[in-house]
């Protein structure tokens, strides 16, 4: 497993479409699948960290309880429709613990008070109904979902154009 504590990003006003046109070797572009902005935040960017879990949102809250600066969690939660990985209360502790923004593969739930939060979050779609509690997920492992590989280590960057992925920090 890879230390992350030794790694920090500031967030930035990095704008995707600019870092495509700055970047155009460096950049992975997610497929335009339906995400949409849920959080306060819509341009969040940082240092990925993963997780793989489906219904159940043990890990999110784990990983949501650690210092979370100049990180963003990245949740494949295999785009699941049937029930929220991320609530209000867990949006709380992200912003309690200083992560810069979540993007889940799947729901969250309590969209109006996640509006409310400094924090970015993207998901899928809303749904009231919360995730089983089994305690079951992988952590810190590469993931892949609209067309991208998300690898704990690299960077993310996110506004209302899109997701980019890439090995390293990029600058204006």
């Amino acid at each position: 497993m890879k230390d992350f504590k030794t790694q920090t990003v500031q967030i930035m006003e990095l704008r995707t479409t600019d870092l495509c046109d700055a970047h155009p070797k460096k950049v992975r572009v997610a497929d335009p699948i339906g995400f949409k902005d849920y959080g306060g935040k819509s341009l969040f960017n940082g240092i990925i960290q993963t997780l793989k879990c489906f219904e159940d949102n043990s890990f999110v809250r784990k990983a949501l309880e650690s210092d979370g600066t100049g990180k963003v969690l990245v949740v494949d939660g295999g785009g699941s429709m049937r029930c929220a990985l991320l609530g209000d209360m867990l949006g709380d502790l992200a912003v309690k613990n200083k992560w810069n923004g979540i993007i889940i593969y799947g729901c969250i739930r309590d969209s109006v008070a996640m509006a409310k939060l400094p924090v970015g979050v993207k998901a899928l779609n809303v749904i009231p109904l919360k995730s089983n509690k089994r305690n079951e997920g992988q952590e810190n492992i590469d993931v892949h979902f609209a067309g991208v590989t998300f690898t704990p280590g690299q960077f993310v960057y996110t506004d209302e154009d899109g997701i980019i992925v890439s090995p390293e920090a990029l600058t204006l």
